[in-house]
Parts: C-alpha cells; sequence; structure tokens
C-alpha cells in the first residue's frame, strides 16, 4: 500500500522553506545596502561623512553575518536544541570569513608571460582559468576539512604565482579586494602579501566555525572543539607574526593579538567541560581540581575582556563578543566558587591517611588564607567546613546573578535561549545548594571566602598552520623550473645557435639539470665560434624543449646529432655574464665520469622544501631573498664534481 507523507512534516518543511526565503530575501536586501554604502564611502573625502558610513557598513556585516549563522542554522540541522544529553553546551564566538570581489587575472597574467618570459600568453590561458577556479572556489569553502584544505591549497598556489608574476620592483596592476570580516568594510591593495594574508585568516577564522559546531557533550566533540581553537589560534597568531600594516582593522597586530587571546579561553573552557565529563566528581580533590580549572577559565576570559576594552580594538568588536566574554568570566567565577563549596560540604571529612594529600592540595587551594582555625582543622571539623563552603556558595551567586545581569544588557545575547539556561541552571543549583546547608540557627557572619587558586592540567597549545600538509604542483610549471624563470630573473630574449661537432666534441662544459647550464667554453672551439658563452642556459636542443630536462638526457640529445649538427635555443641571464663566483676550477675540465651525477639543486622539490611557502610574507613585500646563490639566481654548488666536457 503507498504510505501518504505525515501533514505535520509537510507543515514544518513549508515553514522551514518561508523561513529560509525571508532569510534570503534579508540578505539581499542587505547587501544591496552594503554596495549603496560601499559606494558611498569610496567616492566621500568628508571625514565625518566616512565615519557615518563605516558605522553604517559595520551595522550591515554584523547583519549579514548574524543572517548567514541563521540561514546555515537552518539547512544543516532543526534540532539545534535538542541536545540528547543533559549537560547543555555553551555556545562559544565563531568568526565570520573574510569576503572578497572576483578577480579577473586572465589579461595580466598573459602580458606579463609575453613581455617577461617572451612566450605566447595564450598558451597558457588554461592555467589561468584553473588558478581563477581555485580561487573562486575559495571563496566559499564547506565548514569542514576538505575546505581547510581548498584554503591551504590556495595559499600554496599564491607562493608560485609571487615568484612567477610579482617582481620586487613593480606589480601586476590588479588590485586584490577584501572585506573587514567584523566591520565590512572594503580595503584593496596591490601587494600579494595582502591576498595571503586575508587566506590565512579565513583558515583561522573557517577552524572557529568547525570548532563552535562540535558536540561538545561528548569526549571526541572535546577533543575536536579544542583542536579546531587552538588551530585558529595558531593561524591567527601566525599572521600576526609574519605580516605588518595590513590594511584592514581586522588584521591588525592589535585585533589579531585579541583573537589569539579568545581561542586560547575557548580552548581552556573545552578543557574545563573534558574534565567535568572525565573525572569522578563526587571525590574532594576532584572537586578542589575543578573549581581550580574554573578559576583558570574565569582568568583567561578576563585577559581576553581586557584586551577587548582596549582603545583600538574596542570600537570594532562586536558588542555581543564583549558581553559574552564578561559573561563568561562572571561565570566561570561563580562555577569555581561553587566547587569549592561542594568539596567542602559534599564530602566526608579525611581520614587519617587522607589528611596529608587533602591538606597539601588545600594548601595552594586558595589565593589567600581563609581567616579561622588551621587547615588541619578546618578540613577534619564538618562545622568549619560548612562555615567556608557557606562563604564560598555566597560568593558564587553573587557572581551567578552578576553574569545573569551582565546578559541582560545585551539584546543579541538575550535571544540566546541556551546561554540563559546555563546561567539560571547554575545559579539555581548554587541557591538551593545554600538553603540546604543554611540553618536556622547560624548566628555567626558569613565570611569573605577568598578566590581560587587558577590551576589547569592542559594548558592549550598554539598550533600553527601546517603548510607542507597540502602538496600542490606549480600550476605554471611549464614556464620552466623557478630557479631560473622567476618573476625576479631578467634574461636576454632567447639565442638560436647552430653547433657543429669538431673532432674534440663540442667544445663547452655541462653542468646541472633543468635547465642545464654551460659551465666553460673552450676558446677556439666549435661552441666559441657558434657564439655560445659561459653562463648560457639550455632551453632547446633541435626544437624540443629542454627546460625541464635532466643532465644525461640533454647530452643524448646532443650525441645523437649528426653531421649536420644540432640548433640549440639558450638564454643569458641579465647580470650573470661575467660569472665572477664560479670557482676557477671550472675551468679544469672533469673526467667524463662525472657527468651522468644530477645536480639536485635545481630540482623543484628542493626549492620547494628550501624556500618554504612562507617567505615572501610581509604587506610591503619585502622578501627574504635566499642566500643560496652568488649571483643572479644561479645556484652554483660542487663545482666540477658534476660537470664534464662535450
Amino acid at each position: 500500500s503507498q504510505q501518504g507523507c505525515d501533514p505535520f512534516a509537510q507543515t514544518q518543511r513549508s515553514k522551514l522553506q518561508h523561513r529560509r526565503a525571508r532569510i534570503n530575501q534579508q540578505i539581499n536586501k542587505e547587501m544591496r545596502m552594503r554596495a549603496g554604502a560601499e559606494n558611498l564611502f569610496r567616492a566621500t573625502s568628508n571625514h565625518k561623512v566616512k565615519e557615518t558610513v563605516a558605522l553604517e557598513l559595520s551595522y550591515v556585516n554584523s547583519n549579514l553575518q548574524l543572517l548567514k549563522e541563521e540561514l546555515e542554522e537552518l539547512n544543516s540541522s532543526m534540532d539545534v536544541y535538542q541536545n540528547e544529553s543533559e549537560s547543555i553546551s555553551v555556545p562559544m564566538i565563531p568568526l565570520g570569513l573574510k569576503e572578497t570581489k572576483e578577480l579577473d587575472l586572465l589579461v595580466p597574467l598573459k602580458d606579463f608571460i609575453s613581455e617577461h618570459y617572451g612566450e605566447e600568453g595564450v598558451l597558457y590561458e588554461k592555467e589561468i582559468r584553473e588558478f581563477m577556479e581555485l580561487r573562486q572556489a575559495m571563496r566559499t569553502p564547506s565548514r569542514n576539512e576538505a575546505g581547510l584544505e581548498l584554503l591551504m591549497e590556495y595559499y600554496n598556489q599564491l607562493y608560485f604565482l609571487d615568484s612567477r608574476f610579482f617582481p620586487p620592483t613593480k606589480t601586476l596592476g590588479v588590485f586584490f579586494h577584501w572585506y573587514d570580516s567584523l566591520m565590512g568594510v572594503p580595503s584593496h591593495q596591490r601587494a600579494l602579501a595582502f591576498e595571503k594574508g586575508s587566506v590565512l585568516f579565513n583558515l583561522g577564522a573557517l577552524h572557529t566555525q568547525i570548532g563552535a559546531r562540535q558536540d561538545r557533550a561528548s569526549l571526541p566533540g572535546l577533543n575536536q572543539a579544542i583542536d579546531a581553537f587552538q588551530k585558529a589560534a595558531g593561524a591567527f597568531n601566525y599572521l600576526k607574526e609574519n605580516f605588518s600594516n595590513a590594511p584592514s582593522l581586522d588584521m591588525s597586530a592589535a585585533s589579531l593579538t585579541m583573537l589569539v587571546r579568545l581561542m586560547v579561553a575557548q580552548v581552556q573552557e573545552c578543557v574545563f567541560e573534558k574534565m567535568t565529563l572525565l573525572r569522578a566528581q563526587n571525590d574532594f580533590l576532584a572537586r578542589l581540581q575543578l573549581a581550580q580549572e574554573a578559576a583558570r577559565v574565569e582568568d583567561v576570559y578576563s585577559l581576553v575582556h581586557q584586551t577587548m576594552s582596549q582603545p583600538h580594538v574596542k570600537d570594532y568588536v562586536p558588542f555581543s563578543w564583549t558581553t559574552m566574554v564578561q559573561v563568561k568570566s562572571e561565570h566561570f567565577k561563580a562555577l569555581s566558587h561553587y566547587f569549592a563549596a561542594i568539596a567542602l560540604c559534599d564530602c566526608p571529612a579525611p581520614s587519617d591517611a587522607e589528611l596529608l594529600e587533602q591538606e597539601k592540595a588545600f594548601l595552594q587551594f586558595h589565593v589567600t588564607m581563609p581567616e579561622g582555625p588551621s587547615l588541619r582543622v578546618l578540613l577534619q571539623d564538618p562545622e568549619e567546613r560548612r562555615k567556608l563552603g557557606k562563604a564560598h556558595l555566597k560568593k558564587a551567586i553573587m557572581k551567578h546573578e552578576e553574569a545573569m545581569r551582565i546578559h541582560g544588557l545585551c539584546k543579541i545575547l538575550r535571544k540566546m535561549d541556551i546561554l540563559q539556561e546555563v546561567l539560571s541552571f547554575a545559579h539555581k543549583r548554587s541557591l538551593s545548594k545554600y538553603s540546604e546547608i543554611d540553618h536556622e540557627e547560624d548566628f555567626f557572619e558569613t565570611g569573605e571566602a577568598p578566590d581560587i587558586h587558577p590551576k589547569t592540567h592542559q594548558k592549550p597549545e598554539i598550533k600553527s598552520p601546517n603548510f607542507s600538509q597540502v602538496k600542490v604542483t606549480d600550476l605554471f610549471h611549464r614556464l620552466g623550473p623557478l630557479s631560473v624563470f622567476s618573476a625576479k630573473n631578467k634574461w636576454y630574449p632567447a639565442r638560436r645557435v647552430h653547433l657543429m661537432r669538431g673532432e674534440n666534441g663540442f667544445g663547452f662544459t655541462l653542468r646541472g639539470d633543468s635547465p642545464v647550464l654551460i659551465a666553460g667554453v673552450i676558446p677556439g672551439g666549435c661552441a666559441a665560434e657558434a657564439g655560445l658563452k659561459e653562463g648560457d642556459y639550455i632551453i632547446s636542443v633541435n626544437g624540443k624543449d629542454c627546460k625541464w630536462s635532466k643532465h644525461a638526457e640533454v647530452v643524448q640529445l646532443l650525441k645523437s646529432t649528426g653531421k649536420e649538427g644540432v640548433d640549440i635555443g639558450v638564454i643569458t641571464l641579465q647580470g650573470s655574464e661575467c660569472p665572477k663566483a664560479v670557482d676557477r676550477k671550472a675551468a679544469v675540465m672533469s673526467s667524463g665520469s662525472g657527468m651522468l651525477k644530477s645536480n639536485k639543486e635545481n630540482s623543484r622539490k628542493s626549492l620547494m622544501n628550501s624556500k618554504s611557502a612562507s617567505t615572501l610574507l610581509v604587506w610591503s613585500k619585502k622578501s627574504k631573498r635566499s642566500k643560496k646563490s652568488t649571483y643572479s639566481g644561479v645556484p652554483f654548488t660542487t663545482v666540477g664534481d658534476n660537470e664534464a666536457m662535450y
């Protein structure tokens, strides 16, 4: 029999469709507003107007972020609040990705290829389009490992783009446009470093989104969240240490410092949650440890709050973030006092065997010693324990109330039912504990409980990005080995030379691989007659491209020529006409025995390893020049060992 579909499910689905449509309409409206504001921002030179527009842009941008998050929530799951486990995870702060405009590199790159490399630009259209497709895909990475790999792949590909198309003295003339992640204000720069930095920022932001999505009620989810936030901290920290003078506020040193600290605090919060999952909490020492972990979380969040309140940062950090951080700081301070009270009131007095260990732990537990009897007496006397426990609970309740008060000040946070639930649950739990241990006949004034000394068993790590984990091949590989065919090298137009073979061979020494170098020319020999010079690179033999050829392959091609001789294409690097750097031993021709040892120095593998993707990182493009070559990028290594005369 045919099954009808559930009418209730149908109405739920159509409701969903309506909500999606409504959110998409709002997104389109905000996008139109942003486009208008952006044009005004660019057009006006009036400082006051610019400030107003920047403020408007920041509102539009935060609205867009929220709408997109809402859409994402709708699309990913409807049971956001129906977490099976009874512990509710407190929301974390994820970052929105920086947005960028499309970039058309077809003409600039084709022009550069014909001007600089002397090749037909049109022959490289496929590679250029492939690069542009990769950039297009990188704008909307998926929130998972594949999305992270996509950003890494693009970042690594930029290393090659830089080496091939960005000479130290001039730019390509294209602008890279990126929007500020927090403010939505547009910035643009010609420096490729801005593109690299923005991709790196998005790598960090994507890690924060992945971390915030984990189900932290389970151990695997917690470990993944810890890993994601540590990697986010690593990306922001790497950006701060390797880039400077960013044109947008979200990538300023002050902002990145704040983001690193925020991520570290979120890791510390996960560590606390992990302890509550793992430890049997009814044991005295475990509860002291939980109290100290909570104090540690409070500590790191109050540092984040201070950082967010600094002059250069407070104007553009969303108010909801600053409030959330302050709420968490108060909330975890309350928890530290709550767990201290539970340890004192719910655990039996120690046996003689346990006393020493408990005394030792309690000695380092408070920031200052509690007033009253000695620790030993306190631990063994249930009434004294109750008194101090009550003081801790009183402080916990004050802090819970403060957290709820601050939470109520922020409209966006008030909409977050989960946070509201967590705060009121913790508050009620402390209140009921207080009424349970409060005796009517208590005539003593509840003292002031000292704060708990912060301590953690798992220090957050800042994990730097590991760029080598995503292997990429240079899309513009066909231009030739980077050691020679790069943007920073200049060479004279390629020459075609017809070479005959004399009775003593061609009369030159060759060295190295990809491309093979003419290391020496014998005066009066065939090579000298034909016009070959020391320092020339062989790029073709009889029309066959030899830029990537190994030493032995070129030798084979030369040896297989008959009486009619051979056509050789060569180029000379500018500035290398007089290679003083070549050890004079080069003139002493080695015997043929060494001729087939390949010189790995030129191979692009070693190039990728020796100059990892992390060079050339400053906005102002101060590249760290490799010191390998003695002149003009020609890697002269061991001379005499792997060259031979032909």
